[in-house]
């Protein structure tokens, strides 16, 4: 199964270069559940087609850069944004399974009309989440997960068609599933963990190899 995975985009003074990177543990963490991981180049000129033809299964919206739209946004990546947005475009129109992570979560929910907020002390820590009323099977097991993040969302900043699936303490949306399509937001990190979590996995499989979208 191809899994198309979106990239950051990384400034390189040095070499005047604008260059589009991936952590290496994407890799073996797709490969660990038998995905063939697949790049989103950031500067292409037809997105929707590009990804038609490569035949991709999948998305994935990686972490990193902050979305342009933010106030006081840093690190930000124009580029990018289209990109995702375009791949964003591409999968709802055809019924194409989303895993958001982190920034990829944000980007979901703007995309779909929800809002950002700005969030303290979610950067390079550990915190307990826990299960909404309506938390699916798929997130049931997660109980603390990692966090490098600024932006969140708030409860009453989700989109209309995204369901909350884990909160956090004070209570910040930590997981997000579509009601309909089968696209899901979380806002750690799978590939940073060591070893990579059983209940990454199981999400992972869960979305990507035939999870049912709801009606």
């Amino acid at each position: 199964m191809r899994i198309g995975i979106s990239q950051r985009v990384d400034t390189v003074p040095a070499y005047g270069e604008l260059r589009d990177c991936l952590d290496q543990q994407w890799f073996r963490f797709l490969e660990s559940l038998g995905f063939i991981p697949v790049p989103v180049p950031n500067r292409l000129s037809n997105i929707r087609r590009w990804a038609s033809e490569v035949g991709l299964e999948g998305v994935i919206l990686s972490g990193g850069n902050d979305l342009g739209s933010l106030p006081g946004a840093s690190n930000v990546a124009p580029e990018r944004d289209h990109t995702e947005a375009e791949l964003l475009s591409w999968a709802h129109a055809h019924d194409i399974p989303v895993i958001g992570v982190c920034r990829g979560l944000q980007m979901m929910n703007v995309w779909l009309g929800g809002q950002l907020v700005p969030v303290s002390g979610h950067t390079a820590v550990r915190h307990p989440v826990v299960c909404t009323a309506t938390t699916d099977a798929l997130f049931r097991a997660f109980e603390e997960v990692n966090s490098f993040h600024n932006w969140g969302v708030s409860a009453e900043g989700v989109a209309e068609s995204l369901i909350p699936q884990c909160l956090s303490a004070e209570g910040e949306v930590e997981a997000l599933l579509h009601h309909r399509l089968a696209w899901a937001g979380i806002m750690w990190h799978p590939e940073r963990e060591v070893p990579f979590r059983d209940a990454d996995k199981h999400l992972f499989t869960g979305i990507f190899r035939g999870k049912p979208c709801r009606h």
